[in-house]
């Protein structure tokens, strides 16, 4: 079999490189097809070629075909927890008219479940204080602003609270609450960035 010698060897970069558009890779590979045959290239290998070759005189080039890529963004969440089944479809029904997609726990351990799996998501954390289980919503409260620091807190009650029983990033609303008073925090919860992805 007759070597083909070339005067410079091709570097790998030059058909390798991430920002070397199709068409150009197409017109090199196009440019070495007859070389490879005369090596005697197996044919499914020089067929490659030849499609890759009829693929370039047809498409435009990569940057006209295909639009930029864009980041997917899970939705941003609003945990509403509240053990009275109807006080909670109220907020949740409430917290549906913002942007923010809304998800519904009646304890904080659920809740703990949604920060640890879709922690990077919330983006508040409307919670009653007395909660069904063995949390309540004050040792929520301190966990979401330990673990959780970016997201909203608003911690309500129909009982009486002093404020240093709160963490300091939490907001309290007295039941019985007032929609716009609610509405307001998530808007404000839902207009702060989320974390950036690393």
């Amino acid at each position: 079999m007759k070597k083909h010698q070339t005067s410079a060897p091709l570097p790998l970069t030059d058909t390798l490189s991430p920002g070397l558009p199709l068409d150009q890779i197409g017109l090199k590979l196009a440019s070495i097809y007859d070389d490879l045959v005369s090596e005697g290239v197996p044919e499914h290998l020089a067929a490659l070629v030849r499609r890759v070759r009829q693929a370039d005189d047809r498409a435009p080039t990569l940057r006209e075909a295909a639009p930029a890529p864009t980041v997917h963004e899970h939705p941003r969440l609003a945990l509403v927890v509240e053990d009275e089944p109807e006080i909670r479809a109220l907020a949740e029904t409430l917290l549906e008219e913002t942007e923010l997609d809304v998800v519904g726990c009646d304890s904080a351990e659920a809740a703990l479940s949604v920060l640890q799996a879709r922690g990077g998501d919330v983006a508040l954390v409307f919670a009653d204080i007395r909660l069904a289980g063995k949390m309540d919503g004050l040792q929520l409260a301190r966990a979401v602003a330990t673990l959780w620091p970016r997201a909203r807190l608003v911690i309500t009650s129909g009982h009486h609270l002093p404020r240093p029983d709160l963490p300091a990033e939490a907001v309290f609303i007295a039941k019985p609450w007032r929609a716009l008073d609610v509405l307001v925090e998530a808007e404000r919860a839902a207009a702060e960035s989320p974390p950036p992805v690393l």
